[in-house]
C-alpha cells in the first residue's frame, strides 16, 4: 500500500500537536478515514482505555500455532477485532512518521524480501543470520522511550509522555519469555512488525556501519539478517581483543559485540555461511547470479498445471487437497483452492523475475487458458437455486446481477 504524500503531512503535524487522549482518538479516527473512505466506523476513546489495560480487558488476543517449513511451531497472537481497528490505525500513522533505516527491508512499504535479496547477488560469501526471539525481544519499556525520542518526541513534556505510555500499553501485551511473564511485542499484532524497525534503527546504523568498515553488504528482513562479501570475513577467533577504539578487529567478534549492546541474540541453529559454487540465499531467494526462485517452486507449478489440464479442475483439485495440504501444514488456512494457490504462485513468480520472464510468460499462459475453461464452466452450472443462494448470502444486488447472467446464457 503506498501513503498519499498529503496524508504523510497532515499525520505529522496532528501527532506533533499531540497533547491529550482526546487529540491522539482525533489523530487515529483521521488515520482510519484516510485508510477506508467515508464509511469508515470511529473509533472511542473509551476503546483504547479499555484496550491498553490487559488486566481490564484480559482477552485482547487469541493464541494459536502454525507449523514452520524447518518443523518446529510458531505461536501467533491475533488481536481482537476491536483493538486490531485501533492497531491497524496505530501503524498507519507510525509509517506516516517514521522513515525506517534503507538496509531494513521487512514490512516496509513498497520493499520485499526481492529488494532484500538484491543487496547480495553475486558474492562470493554470504552470512546468514537469525535474531532470537524476536519480536518478545522488546517490551514495554522500550517501546515508550521509543516514542519518547525522535522522530515521534513525546518525552517533552508530563503529557505527552502519558500518551507515550498509552501507546506503548495498545502495542505490547503479557506474554510468558523464558519462564518470566512480560509485556512484549506480540507476533501478530499489526504494529509490531513497524515498531521493530523503529526498535532496530540503532542497530541497523551499526551493523551497516560494521560492513562497510570490513568491505561487505549488509540488510535486515525482520528477524533475519544478511552479510555478503567478496572475501571470507566471517572466520572466528579464539580469543579476539580489542582495538584502541574498544572495537574488535575480528568481524565476528565485532559483530557479537553489537548485537549483545542491543540487547538482542543470535539463534545459532540457523548460522549460516554460503560460498560460491553453493546454492546462497537471502530471504528464501537464489542470490548466486541473479535473485531467483529455487528450482522446486517453478516444478511444483508445472505439475499442478500439468494435473489440470489431464485429469481435469475436480481431479487435480482433489489430489492437491491430499498432496499439497499434507506438504504445506505450517500454512494457516488449510481450505485453500488449487486455482488461487496457483494464481498466487504465480504472481510471486512474477515479482522475482519479471513479468517479462519467458518462464513466468509460459506458465502464465497456460493457466489463463485453464482458468477461463474453468470459468466457462462454471458459469454453464448456474442454475435458479444458486441464484437464491445469492440473494440470501450476498443481497439482492448480487442475486439480480447472477439472474441475468443466467436468464441471458
Amino acid at each position: 500500500m503506498k501513503i498519499d504524500p498529503q496524508h504523510i503531512a497532515q499525520v505529522r503535524k496532528q501527532f506533533e500537536n499531540l497533547q491529550s487522549k482526546e487529540d491522539l482518538l482525533q489523530l487515529l479516527n483521521a488515520a482510519k478515514k484516510m485508510m477506508y473512505g467515508e464509511k469508515f466506523k470511529p473509533l472511542e476513546l473509551r476503546a483504547l482505555t479499555y484496550y491498553a489495560d490487559p488486566k481490564l480487558c484480559t482477552r485482547r488476543y487469541s493464541k494459536f500455532s502454525i507449523k514452520k517449513k524447518s518443523g518446529g511451531v510458531r505461536t501467533i497472537h491475533a488481536p481482537t477485532n476491536g483493538l486490531k481497528s485501533i492497531l491497524r490505525s496505530l501503524n498507519f500513522v507510525l509509517q506516516c512518521i517514521h522513515e525506517p533505516h534503507r538496509t531494513a527491508t521487512g514490512f516496509v512499504l513498497d520493499k520485499s524480501i526481492v529488494d532484500n535479496a538484491k543487496n547480495h547477488v553475486g558474492n562470493h560469501y554470504v552470512l546468514n543470520l537469525d535474531l532470537k526471539d524476536f519480536f518478545h525481544s522488546f517490551d514495554r519499556n522500550k517501546v515508550k522511550l521509543a516514542f519518547m525520542f525522535t522522530p515521534f518526541n513525546l518525552g517533552v513534556s508530563k503529557e505527552k509522555e502519558k500518551i507515550a505510555f498509552l501507546l506503548a500499553s495498545l502495542c505490547t501485551h503479557p506474554l510468558e519469555v523464558d519462564g518470566i511473564t512480560k509485556l512484549v511485542l506480540p507476533q501478530g499484532s499489526p504494529t509490531s512488525p513497524t515498531i521493530t524497525n523503529i526498535l532496530c534503527e540503532r542497530l541497523d546504523r551499526r551493523l551497516n556501519g560494521l560492513a562497510k568498515r570490513f568491505g561487505a553488504n549488509y540488510s535486515r528482513y525482520a528477524d533475519d539478517i544478511t552479510f555478503s562479501s567478496p572475501h571470507n570475513i566471517y572466520h572466528i577467533e579464539d580469543n579476539p581483543s580489542l582495538n584502541q577504539k574498544g572495537r574488535f578487529d575480528n568481524f565476528r567478534a565485532e559483530f557479537g559485540r553489537l548485537i549483545e549492546e542491543e540487547k538482542l541474540s543470535i539463534n545459532p541453529k540457523k548460522t549460516r555461511l554460503q560460498r560460491s559454487g553453493f546454492r546462497q540465499e537471502a530471504t528464501g531467494l537464489i542470490i548466486n547470479d541473479k535473485v531467483n526462485v529455487r528450482r522446486q517452486y517453478v516444478k511444483e507449478l508445472r505439475m499442478w498445471l500439468y494435473y489440470w489440464e489431464s485429469y481435469g479442475y475436480e481431479k487435480a483439485e482433489q489430489i492437491f487437497k491430499q498432496d499439497y495440504m499434507a506438504d504445506k501444514g505450517h500454512v494457516k488456512n488449510m481450505n485453500a483452492h488449487l486455482v488461487n494457490v496457483i494464481k498466487g504462485k504465480l504472481e510471486f513468480l512474477k515479482m522475482v523475475k519479471g513479468n517479462e520472464d519467458g518462464t513466468y510468460k509460459g506458465l502464465k499462459e497456460r493457466f489463463s487458458k485453464l482458468d477461463l475453461a474453468k470459468g466457462k464452466q462454471d458459469f454453464e452450472k448456474i442454475d435458479l437455486e444458486t441464484v437464491v443462494t445469492t440473494i440470501l448470502n450476498k443481497g439482492l444486488d448480487e442475486g439480480i446481477n447472477l439472474y441475468e447472467r443466467f436468464k441471458n446464457s
